[in-house]
């Protein structure tokens, strides 16, 4: 154990893999401000990354926004569908995507390519969702948006083309814990019924006590300090980081893991919730229940995101797209 220039304890970090290091090390040479409670950008995000057009760059993929009815006595949801062109008449599997960010910044434009991606591979129906950001809107507002979503989709699957049996939902970081609560919500509210969960390196302990939540203090793509913001914005100063902050805003504090959709969970070896998410599967495990489990060596926080090129995002991406066609075939 070692003691950062604040004095701060810290453990020894797991070293980056060398692709990944070398784009740490690009984007270290244009530090951005950083993220204050006062200081998150909302106006032009949606505006920050290529429109969907620019995307699907001539694939044959469909796509419209549509608005859908929010929480009861909440505002209304904008979300996204993609499509493969022509489909209109047949009956697909279903993909929720829920963005990251943290649960404080983001747009659903943001994940598009990954979104679209998985309809040209996979040929499927996917909804991207927007939901409301803290400390705005803390929680419940963020999960509650995504949970109505969800339960939109699966209610208007006919209207869709989508096979109600067949809803996967994912998302990455943010997304990722947010899928997990909302597969929590859905069997504790015995609602419909979620094929699989896609859980890509998921944000789900706010207590962040963790041994890899201290190694990742100061480095990496989504540093310890960030993630404190993250949860005293969504959860407030009194219940931030407390062991009695509710099940279904941070899924790491749910007692019984037993009865949820198989889950595909991945994170990066060299991130801050590597012990997090590996402990969730031995949990889900431990009742009997589905989880596949993708530790990626020297992976940073949303590698393939920041670092396409690299060979273990080309492995992780086979990986999940291994797991989605199982899942989906095991729907049929």
């Amino acid at each position: 154990m070692t003691a950062t220039a604040a004095g701060r304890p810290t453990v020894t970090p797991v070293p980056f893999d060398p692709e990944v290091q070398a784009v740490l090390d690009e984007i270290a040479k244009d530090p951005q401000p950083p993220l204050t409670r006062d200081a998150l950008p909302r106006a032009g995000a949606d505006r920050m990354f290529p429109d969907n057009d620019t995307v699907i760059a001539g694939r044959d993929i469909e796509w419209e926004d549509r608005v859908i009815p929010g929480p009861s006595g909440a505002p209304d949801i904008e979300i996204t569908i993609f499509r493969p062109a022509g489909t209109r008449a047949e009956v697909l599997p279903g993909f929720v995507n829920i963005h990251g960010g943290g649960m404080i910044v983001g747009h659903r434009s943001w994940e598009t390519g990954r979104v679209v991606d998985i309809v040209a591979q996979h040929r499927v129906v996917a909804v991207n969702v927007e939901y409301r950001l803290a400390p705005e809107h803390p929680y419940p507002a963020g999960v509650e948006d995504c949970y109505a979503a969800f339960a939109w989709v699966h209610a208007h699957a006919n209207d869709l083309g989508i096979d109600p049996a067949g809803v996967v939902v994912g998302g990455g970081s943010a997304g990722g814990g947010l899928t997990a609560a909302v597969a929590l919500m859905a069997r504790d509210r015995r609602g419909p019924v979620m094929a699989g969960q896609l859980l890509l390196c998921p944000m789900i302990d706010n207590t962040n006590t963790t041994v890899s939540s201290r190694q990742y203090d100061g480095i990496g793509t989504w540093q310890r300090e960030l993630n404190l913001l993250a949860w005293s914005c969504v959860l407030g100063d009194d219940l931030a980081f407390s062991p009695e902050a509710p099940a279904h805003a941070a899924p790491s504090r749910a007692a019984d893991l037993s009865g949820l959709p198989p889950a595909f969970i991945e994170v990066g070896e060299a991130e801050a919730f590597r012990d997090e998410d590996t402990e969730y599967a031995l949990r889900i495990w431990a009742t009997g229940g589905q989880a596949e489990l993708h530790v990626w060596g020297g992976g940073a926080h949303g590698f393939d995101m920041y670092m396409p090129d690299a060979e273990i995002s080309r492995a992780a991406l086979a990986a999940r797209a291994s797991w989605l066609r199982r899942i989906w075939r095991a729907a049929r």
